[in-house]
C-alpha cells in the first residue's frame, strides 16, 4: 500500500513558505500580494480554496472588448518569480467571476549541456528570481509597468525593479461566421490579457508570459533570449555549432526542460478529479467510407507521469459546479511542441499528476520540504489517490546554435495551453443574434 511521502502532521510543523512581495510603486490594476507567513495557513495545509482577498494595489483585473473580465492576485516569490493566485473570468452573461486556478508559476528550468560539463536548475539554484529587470516603457505598449520588491536581492539597495508588466493584446480572429449567406457575417477580433516579466540567468534572459484570453483559454509561455553562452563553452566534438568564421566559435548545444505547476481550483474547490482521453483508428468497417474512430476515457484516481502521444489528452474536471447545460466544468491541457529530455528522471513524462503538498513546489531541486523526503517530481508520483490534484507540465527544448543567434539571440519560446470545456454552455464571445442557438441550429432569415 503507498504512503505518503511527508506525514500531514509533519508537513504543518516543517514547511516554511517564501515571504512574498510587498508594493513599492503605484500601478493601475496590479501589484504585489500581501506578505505571507512562515507557517502555512489553514488553507494552504487542507488545500481548500479561498475567495480572492488581495487588495486593490495586489490585484489584476481587466475587462476585454469581448466581455469578459479576468481577475487574479500576483505576488514575487524569491525563487518561482511571479506567482499568480486566485485566478477567475466572468464572461458576459455570467452571473458570477468563475474560479479557474488557486495558483499557478513556473516550477523549473533546467539546462544541461550536450557537452555534460554542466546541469543549471535556474530557478532553485541559479538567482532567477533576483534576476529580474527593469522594463522600458515600449516593452509595455498600452499597459502598466509595476515596481517589484525582490526578495533575496543580490543588492538589497536596488531591490525595486519596474518588472511587471500588465497589458492587452490583439490576437487575430476569435471567429468568423457566415454560413450560407454573404449578407451576414459574424466575426470577432480576439483580445488576450498579457501578463509578463524578463528574469536574466548568466547569458540568457527569460520572458515569462501568461496569457488570458477573453473566451477563457489560458497560454504560458517561456521565451529565452539574451546571448549565447559561446565563449565559456566552445564544443568542436558534434555537440557544438559554429558561430564564428570558418569551423570557429562552436556554441555548445544545450536543453531547456522548463516546468509549470498548476494547482486548479474549478467552482471554488481543489478537489478536482483528472481524466485522460485516448483515441483508437481503425480500418473501415463494412459499409462505411471511412475509417472509424473511437475514444475512451480512464478516470485518472492515482498519482501519474503521462506521455503525450497522438490521440491522447487530459482535463481537469470540476467535482463542485456545472454549466448552464448541466455539463462538469473542466479545463483541457494542451501542449506545446517538445523535445523531451530522456537524461533526468524528473524530465522523462510530459505531465505529472500528484496529490497537493504544500511544500512541493519545485520540479526538481526542490529545497521546501523536510530533509530526506524526495525531491524531484518523479519521485512524489507513488500510487497516493488524488483528491486534490496538481498538474506539472513539462516543456523540453533541444538549443542547437545558429548563426541568427547571435546578436542579440532572437526568442524561442516554449509552453503550453489550458482550454475551457464545457466551462460555459456557449462561445462566451457568442454574438446576442446567436444566443438561442444552443444545442442546435436554425437558419437565419
Amino acid at each position: 500500500m503507498p504512503v505518503n511521502r511527508i506525514t500531514r502532521a509533519r508537513t504543518r510543523a516543517s514547511v516554511g513558505l517564501t515571504v512574498a512581495v510587498l508594493a513599492v510603486g503605484a500601478a493601475v490594476g496590479a501589484g504585489p500580494a500581501a506578505a505571507r507567513p512562515a507557517t502555512a495557513t489553514a488553507q494552504q495545509r487542507t488545500g481548500t480554496a479561498a475567495a480572492a482577498d488581495c487588495g486593490a494595489a495586489h490585484r489584476i483585473e481587466q475587462k476585454l472588448a469581448g466581455g469578459t473580465t479576468w481577475r487574479m492576485c500576483w505576488r514575487y516569490d524569491s525563487k518561482a518569480g511571479l506567482v499568480l493566485e486566485d485566478v477567475s473570468y466572468r464572461s458576459k452573461g455570467e452571473p458570477a467571476p468563475i474560479k479557474v486556478l488557486n495558483s499557478a508559476r513556473l516550477a523549473q528550468i533546467d539546462v544541461p549541456y550536450d557537452d555534460g560539463s554542466v546541469e543549471y536548475d535556474d530557478l532553485t539554484g541559479f538567482g532567477f528570481a533576483q534576476g529580474l529587470v527593469n522594463l522600458a516603457p515600449g516593452e509595455c505598449p498600452g499597459g502598466t509597468i509595476t515596481t517589484v520588491r525582490v526578495p533575496d536581492a543580490v543588492d538589497p539597495d536596488h531591490a525595486d525593479v519596474k518588472g511587471l508588466c500588465t497589458t492587452t493584446r490583439s490576437r487575430g480572429h476569435a471567429y468568423r461566421m457566415q454560413g450560407n449567406s454573404a449578407n451576414t457575417v459574424f466575426q470577432a477580433q480576439g483580445k488576450d490579457l498579457l501578463v509578463y516579466t524578463v528574469n536574466q540567468v548568466g547569458w540568457y534572459e527569460y520572458l515569462t508570459e501568461w496569457r488570458f484570453q477573453d473566451d477563457g483559454t489560458v497560454h504560458m509561455n517561456v521565451g529565452a533570449t539574451g546571448s549565447l553562452s559561446w565563449d565559456d563553452y566552445d564544443a568542436g566534438d558534434g555537440r557544438g555549432w559554429p558561430i564564428g568564421k570558418g569551423a570557429k566559435a562552436y556554441a555548445t548545444s544545450h536543453s531547456h526542460n522548463v516546468f509549470w505547476r498548476l494547482d486548479f481550483g474549478l467552482d471554488g474547490s481543489s478537489k478536482t478529479k483528472v481524466e485522460q482521453y485516448d483515441s483508437a483508428v481503425t480500418a473501415p468497417a463494412r459499409g462505411r467510407q471511412a475509417p472509424t474512430n473511437k475514444t475512451t476515457r480512464t478516470r485518472v484516481t492515482k498519482e501519474l507521469g503521462g506521455d503525450a502521444k497522438t490521440y491522447r489528452w487530459w482535463r481537469i474536471v470540476s467535482a463542485a459546479g456545472k454549466n448552464r447545460d448541466g455539463h462538469a466544468r473542466s479545463y483541457e491541457i494542451v501542449p506545446g511542441p517538445t523535445t523531451r529530455y530522456p537524461g533526468r528522471a524528473f524530465t522523462r513524462h510530459d505531465v505529472y499528476f500528484t496529490e497537493y503538498e504544500a511544500c512541493e513546489l519545485f520540479a526538481s531541486n526542490n529545497p521546501g520540504c523536510p530533509a530526506g523526503a524526495p525531491r524531484s517530481v518523479d519521485r512524489w508520483v507513488n500510487g497516493q489517490a488524488l483528491t486534490h490534484p496538481v498538474v506539472w507540465m513539462n516543456v523540453g527544448f533541444h538549443h542547437i546554435a545558429r548563426d541568427e543567434d547571435q546578436q542579440p539571440m532572437p526568442v524561442h519560446w516554449q509552453g503550453f495551453s489550458i482550454a475551457p470545456r464545457d466551462v460555459t454552455a456557449m462561445n462566451p464571445l457568442t454574438p446576442g443574434e446567436l444566443a438561442g442557438q444552443n444545442g442546435h441550429w436554425r437558419p437565419r432569415s
